[in-house]
């Protein structure tokens, strides 16, 4: 089991476009690390409506937010004005808000997303595409996004978010991450620990 201990909780909230693989590495960051992964898809699902899904996706963060873990944000920081807002709940609880911004070219997200089963076909559509495009913002140099490639194995991926976690302060050891994707690591690929203190 690994474990990730930070001394300031963060909120690490997803940035990117649809089928950048931002849901894939929090998932992915998630069970690795046992962080708590807020996921505004899923509950989008379970919720009756969008107004619903908001109000249970707020629930949720702020009933982590009590925990004082570092928790995971996806699919609710595309606006500059959805950042913005996390950003001050997390403030306002004590946490550091950590963007971590993947980038994927437009071409493959798109073919990703139409690919993607777990979607409903409307999700799918290249209109929704499109209107999420709109939807999306980039990140301002004052937000300090870490970029990650949407193309990269997870393992790359966790070792640039783990760097800036651990900061100068701070130790880290991350050469028990997997090399493989997850998926090809096998059932045991969580027996080590990785501690930053």
């Amino acid at each position: 089991m690994k474990s990730l201990s930070l001394a300031t909780p963060h909120m690490i909230i997803m940035v990117g476009i649809p089928g950048s693989g931002k849901s894939f590495f929090a998932q992915q960051f998630s069970e690795t690390f046992h962080a708590p992964l807020v996921s505004s898809e899923l509950i989008a699902t379970l919720a009756s409506s969008n107004l619903a899904a908001a109000k249970l996706a707020k629930y949720q963060i702020g009933e982590l937010l009590k925990t004082h873990q570092s928790i995971i944000i996806d699919g609710l920081g595309a606006s500059r004005t959805e950042r913005s807002e996390l950003a001050k709940y997390a403030h306002g609880a004590s946490y550091e808000p950590l963007y971590v911004w993947v980038q994927t070219d437009l071409d493959t997200a798109k073919q990703r997303v139409i690919k993607d089963k777990n979607r409903s076909p409307a999700q799918r559509s290249a209109e929704s595409y499109e209107a999420a495009i709109k939807h999306f913002a980039e990140p301002t140099a004052n937000e300090r996004a870490i970029v990650i490639s949407g193309k990269h194995t997870y393992a790359t991926q966790a070792r640039i978010v783990l760097k800036k976690l651990s900061g100068p302060r701070t130790e880290a050891s991350t050469h028990d991450l997997p090399t493989a994707r997850p998926e090809a690591a096998g059932p045991h690929r969580n027996t080590h620990t990785i501690t930053i203190r």
